[in-house]
């Protein structure tokens, strides 16, 4: 499969994952993938699953849209705002990220690396209560 076909697909993928898909994730990913995101980093489609399936256990609505996509040889950068309510925490305001992912196809056109790009400290921490005003003090200190 080309890169642009299997791009594709993981957009399309991403875009309308539900919590069921995190089942899936051996249809998009070669058994052994890396995957790599702030909080975790894995190996294997038993440990996607299971960070998919955490993802929507704490998290409520979540939407990704893919804003850009660059394709390269057997690989992509998909460009990205994902949109989520979080259980436990102000669970009626949306949030939402922006980021980027870096995709690497093997050649049946699935995904063997994964790799999240986004600021967790400005887009997510910051915002929560305990640990938001620290946050928000060391950026204004560090900038």
């Amino acid at each position: 499969m080309n890169a642009s076909d299997a791009t594709a697909r993981i957009v399309a993928f991403f875009e309308q994952l539900v919590p069921a898909d995190a089942e899936r994730i051996g249809e998009f990913y070669s058994a052994d993938a890396y995957f790599r995101d702030p909080f975790n980093d894995v190996r294997g489609t038993g440990e996607i699953a299971r960070v998919f399936g955490h993802m929507f256990r704490q998290l409520a609505d979540c939407r990704f849209v893919i804003t850009e996509t660059v394709i390269g040889e057997n690989a992509a950068m998909l460009v990205w705002d994902f949109s989520f309510r979080i259980r436990s925490w102000r669970p009626g305001e949306t949030q939402n990220v922006h980021g980027v992912t870096h995709v690497r196809f093997a050649a049946d056109g699935k995904v063997a690396y994964h790799r999240d790009y986004w600021d967790a400290a400005g887009e997510l921490y910051a915002k929560l209560p305990v640990i938001g005003p620290v946050m928000r003090f060391l950026q204004r200190k560090l900038a």
